[in-house]
């Protein structure tokens, strides 16, 4: 128990000690983290609009669909007239077949006026007939592919919704404690003030908040295929350097790092689905007038996001 505690303490003053290669490290992934949240972005705000322009061409489609159909009744309709004017000339030539050649002349012409009509509204017929096919078949394809996506969305959603309960239920014993779960824009966001992690100015995780972390860490563990970014965020009050931290971004790079290192002594969290980054007081959540606005404005952000893959490859298709 000793050489573990010896072990722990070690692990601490290494991880607070961080280099300014490590630091520009951290910049840069950040850097890609940004540029990989804004495709992201990018990717959800292009499947939204594919959505709508396939739900509009459904409409449409559904719209051609029926006038094609009316079209078509429309075509038998005057097939079943024209046939029934042939019929009854038909007998009224049988009739007359006996009685006078000039007659019978006039509805033979008659009769082969009407049968090129018939031929043409057949013509006419079928092809419509093929058009309403395709159009149906435009129809069903445009159809399926809606419903694929509305498919693999309301999982993702689902999937989401699984692990933010999970996380919930794993850390009700802090609530209350400055810790929420969230889940907004097919994300679920865990954020955990200051109060709760670290002391003032000190990036060193408490004992509460390692409890908290590693909790966390072991939802995580089970969801291999979420990415996790770290944030961290400080109010606005200037942080005087001391050697160690130049302001305030430095020290929310570092206070999201420290997470990060606590994460990663869960094996089952793949390191390359964790990004630390520091806000630094640039993006609050609440005003910094007050003390309770600060308060809540000095906090990390765990900020988990799905893969897409198969919506990717829905659309690429």
């Amino acid at each position: 128990m000793k050489n573990i505690i010896t072990i722990i303490t070690l692990a601490l003053f290494l991880n607070s000690c961080v280099s300014p290669k490590v630091y520009k490290e951290l910049e840069s992934k950040y850097a890609n983290l940004k540029k990989e949240n804004k495709n992201l972005t990018k990717d959800n705000q292009e499947l939204l609009d594919l959505k709508n322009s396939l739900v509009n061409d459904l409409t449409e489609l559904a719209s051609k669909y029926d006038d094609a159909l009316a079209r078509k009744n429309q075509l038998e309709s005057d097939y079943a007239a024209t046939k029934s004017k042939y019929d009854n000339l038909k007998a009224s030539y049988d009739a007359l077949d006996t009685n006078s050649s000039s007659v019978i002349a006039a509805n033979t012409q008659k009769n082969r006026e009407l049968l090129a009509q018939l031929e043409v509204k057949e013509q006419a017929l079928a092809a419509e007939n093929a058009r309403l096919q395709q159009l149906k078949n435009q129809l069903e394809s445009r159809s399926q592919r809606v419903a694929d996506l509305e498919s693999i969305i309301a999982a993702k959603e689902a999937e989401m919704t699984t692990l933010k309960n999970a996380i919930s239920s794993a850390l009700t014993d802090f609530e209350g404690k400055g810790l929420t779960v969230e889940q907004r824009n097919g994300k679920v966001y865990v954020s955990m003030e200051n109060k709760l992690l670290f002391q003032s100015g000190s990036w060193a995780v408490g004992t509460q908040g390692r409890q908290a972390v590693q909790q966390l860490a072991v939802v995580l563990g089970d969801n291999p295929e979420i990415a996790v970014l770290i944030e961290g965020h400080t109010d606005n009050a200037p942080y005087s350097p001391n050697g160690n931290i130049k302001d305030n971004w430095d020290l929310s790079t570092k206070r999201a790092t420290a997470i990060v290192s606590i994460l990663q002594e869960n094996a089952n969290i793949k390191a390359d689905n964790l990004t630390a980054a520091g806000r630094g007081e640039y993006t609050p959540i609440a005003s910094n007038t007050t003390p309770e606005g600060k308060a809540k404005n000095r906090r990390i952000e765990v900020i988990l996001t799905p893969k897409l893959d198969k919506i990717s490859n829905l659309l690429n298709n």
